[in-house]
C-alpha cells in the first residue's frame, strides 16, 4: 500500500490536515497488511468509476483504491541532531514513499507560529535543511565505510561512489537530493539508504479560514516550490480530494478494477505495468502463473449493457504478457 508521510513545523495544521483525513478511513479489515496504528490513516483515493462498476455488477462489496498516511512526528529545527523527536522523526520518515509538506500560510494570532511569523518559504527551508543534514551524513558514513572496497578496484563499490559523490556535492550546497538528477537506475543501485532527499515530495499549502481573523496572503501560492503543491483548509476539508489525487499522481500510480457479483474493486499499480506485474496486486502468484487476460475500458463496458453484450460486440480484448496496463481498464486475469 503506498504510502504518504505528513510532516511541518508545530502548529502548521499537520495534526489537524491528519485528523481530518482520517475521518475519511476506511475499515482496515479489507486490507490485511496495514499497520494498526493511531499514526496511520488508510484514505481511500476518490474515483467515482468504482461505485459506478459496482451498481452495474450489482456487487455485495465496493473496495476503492487506497493510500496511506502517516502522521510523522513533529520537526524542529535540529532534527538531524536529535533536537525535540528529531531521531523519531527521521525514522519514521524513512519508511513512507513519499514526503507530504504542510506549509502554513494563513496569519492566525491565536495560533502562535514556532518562529513567531508566518513565512512559508522560510519554514520550508527549514525542514528540507534537516532533511539535507540528515542525508549528508548517511551519505558520508557510506563513502568511508565504501572506502576499502574501492581500493579494492570492485567495481560495484565504484559504480555506487560515483552516485553518492554527485548525490555528496548537491548535498553539501544544502540543495536536494533530487537536485543530483540521479536516473532510476542509479536510485535503484542506492535505495537500501533510504535518503529522504530523493523522496517525492508535495507541498501542502494550509490556507485554514477556521476563526474571523484568517488573513490568507494570496502573494504565497506555491511560486518557488519545488514539484506539485495543493491548497487544504484542514477545518473545513477543503482540497482533500485534490490533495489525495496528487498523492497518488506524486507516486506515479493509476487504477485498474476488477468486478462481478461478488466485489467491484479498485487496485494500485504502478503506470507502466505488465500485465503479469499489474496482477500482482491481486496475488503474488498472477505474474507467475499468468497466461492471458481479458480486458475492456470501464466505460466501454457500461455502454455495452453488459459483459455479455460486450463480449458478443468484440469489445473485450485477450491480451498477453507484454500488454501495459491502462488506468480504467477492468480485467479479469486467466491462470
Amino acid at each position: 500500500m503506498p504510502s504518504i508521510g505528513i510532516v511541518g513545523l508545530p502548529n502548521v495544521g499537520k495534526s489537524t490536515l491528519f485528523n481530518a483525513l482520517t475521518k475519511k478511513s476506511v475499515p482496515a479489515e479489507n486490507y490485511p497488511f496495514c499497520t494498526i496504528d493511531p499514526s496511520v490513516g488508510i484514505v481511500p483515493v476518490p474515483d467515482e468509476r468504482v461505485q459506478i462498476l459496482s451498481d452495474f455488477s450489482k456487487s455485495k462489496k465496493t473496495i476503492p483504491a487506497v493510500i496511506e498516511f502517516v502522521d510523522i512526528a513533529g520537526l524542529v529545527a535540529g532534527a538531524s541532531k536529535g533536537e525535540g523527536l528529531g531521531n523519531k522523526f527521521l525514522t519514521n520518515i524513512r519508511e513512507v514513499d513519499a514526503i507530504a509538506h504542510v506549509v502554513r500560510t494563513f496569519e492566525d494570532n491565536s495560533v502562535i507560529h514556532v518562529a513567531n511569523k508566518v513565512d512559508p518559504m522560510q519554514d520550508v527551508g527549514v525542514i528540507n535543511l534537516e532533511l539535507v543534514l540528515a542525508d549528508m551524513e548517511i551519505v558520508s558514513k557510506r563513502l568511508v565505510s565504501l572506502g576499502r572496497e574501492v581500493k579494492k578496484g570492485e567495481k560495484e563499490a565504484i559504480a555506487e561512489e560515483i552516485i553518492l559523490k554527485k548525490l555528496e556535492k548537491v548535498l553539501e550546497e544544502g540543495r536536494m537530493g533530487f537536485d543530483a538528477n540521479l536516473t532510476e537506475d542509479e536510485k535503484f543501485k542506492i535505495k537500501s539508504l533510504s535518503l529522504l532527499t530523493l523522496k517525492p515530495m508535495l507541498y501542502v499549502l494550509n490556507i485554514s479560514e477556521a476563526t474571523e481573523n484568517v488573513e490568507f496572503n494570496p502573494a504565497f501560492g506555491g511560486a518557488g516550490l519545488p514539484g506539485l503543491s495543493v491548497k487544504v483548509d484542514p477545518v473545513f476539508e477543503r482540497g482533500f480530494d485534490e490533495l489525495i489525487k496528487r498523492s497518488y499522481e506524486l507516486l506515479g500510480l493509476e487504477t485498474f478494477l476488477t468486478t462481478g457479483e461478488d466485489e467491484t474493486r479498485a487496485w494500485t499499480i504502478k503506470i507502466g505495468s505488465t500485465a503479469p506485474v499489474a496482477g500482482m496486486a491481486i496475488h503474488t502468484d498472477f505474474k507467475d502463473k499468468f497466461i492471458r487476460a481479458e480486458v475492456i475500458n470501464w466505460q466501454n463496458l457500461l455502454d455495452a449493457g453488459s459483459y455479455a453484450n460486450a463480449k458478443a460486440k468484440g469489445l473485450i480484448a485477450t491480451v498477453g504478457k507484454d500488454y501495459i496496463v491502462k488506468d480504467g481498464d477492468v480485467i479479469e486475469f486467466k491462470i
